[in-house]
């Protein structure tokens, strides 16, 4: 149903009146006014005005079931009537959590069979930085608290998240924790010069174990990061990246905490990013697709190793939150499981969405505009640029801020991280939603380019 225009404005002053956003420009979100999105089904989204748009993005990377789920719903309504809340405190519990507990243990890496609730991905992260230094501290070396993590990459945003984090225009606002260092990414495209993608791989990664040098391995608990950088612009790192990684974490004996927050759940077609890139985490935080955004609900899962040094401690693990395996979340993303295992989505990203998405995606490289496409699974990302053999980019955020609105205009939501556009679709999408996803994706690169007068 249409929403008239006078209905639309009367939102949008209502909205720049009392809503303080996340991640805006508050003057001029006013000044433009926000798009009111007022319903979803499958892998589309109506705005206020009636526009249907194909919804390239899951939402915020969460709605890896598409909309209209009606399961879901139940599962929640009926957990409400049921036990609508009560805390994991005081040594108390109840049958979601725990059922849901047992079944993150069943589809986690066969190391991980412990976890802690949290209710986003941010509260995992800050749990993760607990739980390192606890973890430490209880193995009689309590000055290892220095957590390293790379440049671009995003862990949440809170104090500790954006701490782990290493987006400099973030750093800017806050005082970032003293302990937590930050090391090369392996984003070759932008970063690689004229190495090879293979030597540039190896060469981000060794700058892990050139920092742990750098500030002692005495000092050194651990190394975070997300398998492939989400919010970062969907940085795949080169084959040699991981394995290194691994070499070295394993070598000095520091942990390594997987972000798997926006990868857990069966977008690159394993159930976690850690298995497609045969991780062995010793933390691994997760949200988003757990409960397919239907509610709000994160954890970590933790590695044996670190668990049963937990587990042998005689005081309480001081740390918690509210909501930790809150009774309605943890339904919801029971039936999310139940969704997710009973249509096989993840062998479908394996062997038919994720390598026909992926090679219709690779077709805009063809683009005067795309210096680069790059994938795996269920998300992809292009890079925009002014020269292809170069790899010129455009000043500031201009070409992607433009093509952000222009992906609009052409029906397809698609985010801007700088002048690099990136998708991240339901996994339920099918041949034809691919079929419409590249195609719309092309006419918003025609209309950025006529904008831009390329």
């Amino acid at each position: 149903m249409k929403t008239s225009v006078g209905l639309t404005k009367q939102l949008q002053g209502l909205d720049g009146e009392h809503f303080l956003h996340p991640f805006t420009d508050f003057g001029a979100l006013r000044k433009k006014g926000s798009r009111i999105i007022t319903r979803a089904d499958g892998v589309y989204i109506w705005d206020s005005e009636g526009n249907q748009i194909l919804d390239g993005m899951s939402g915020l990377w969460c709605c890896n079931l598409g909309y209209g789920r009606q399961e879901i719903v139940d599962a929640v309504a009926k957990q409400m009537q049921e036990l609508p809340y009560y805390n994991s405190f005081f040594q108390c519990t109840h049958p979601p959590a725990i059922e849901l507990a047992r079944r993150l243990a069943d589809i986690a890496p066969e190391h991980m069979n412990n976890v802690f609730f949290t209710g986003s991905g941010s509260e995992a992260n800050d749990t993760v930085v607990r739980m390192v230094h606890r973890y430490w501290d209880l193995k009689g070396q309590p000055d290892k608290k220095v957590i390293i993590g790379r440049r671009n990459g995003y862990h949440g945003s809170t104090i500790a998240g954006a701490s782990l984090g290493g987006m400099g225009f973030m750093h800017k606002q806050f005082i970032p924790l003293p302990y937590v260092e930050h090391i090369q990414q392996p984003y070759w495209y932008a970063e690689g010069g004229e190495l090879s993608p293979e030597e540039f791989g190896l060469q981000a990664a060794r700058e892990l174990e050139t920092k742990i040098n750098e500030l002692g391995v005495d000092k050194v608990a651990a190394f975070i990061a997300e398998p492939i950088q989400g919010a970062g612009g969907v940085i795949v790192p080169p084959a040699t990246y991981w394995p290194e990684i691994k070499r070295i974490c394993d070598e000095y004996g520091i942990l390594l905490v997987v972000d798997e927050v926006i990868f857990g759940f069966g977008r690159t077609g394993k159930m976690f990013g850690s298995q497609y890139y045969d991780l062995k985490p010793d933390l691994m935080p997760f949200a988003k697709g757990v409960t397919n955004g239907y509610q709000p609900l994160g954890g970590v899962m933790v590695g044996d190793r670190v668990a049963a040094v937990l587990k042998e401690d005689s005081e309480d693990f001081a740390h918690g939150y509210t909501y930790s395996g809150h009774p309605v979340t943890c339904a919801a993303a029971l039936a999310t499981l139940d969704i997710l295992e009973r249509e096989q989505l993840v062998a479908k990203v394996a062997d038919q969405t994720g390598p026909y998405l992926q090679q219709r995606w690779s077709e805009l490289a063809e683009h005067p505009l795309v210096g680069e496409t790059r994938g795996v699974g269920c998300v992809g990302a292009l890079e925009l640029v002014k020269n292809k053999q170069s790899r010129a980019r455009f000043d500031g955020s201009s070409a992607g801020d433009i093509c952000r609105d222009m992906s609009i205009k052409a029906g397809l939501v698609m985010r801007a991280v700088g002048n690099t556009m990136i998708i991240a679709p339901p996994l339920v999408l099918t041949d034809d939603g691919v079929d419409e996803l590249v195609d719309k994706a092309r006419k918003a690169l025609d209309l950025t380019a006529k904008e831009l007068g390329v």
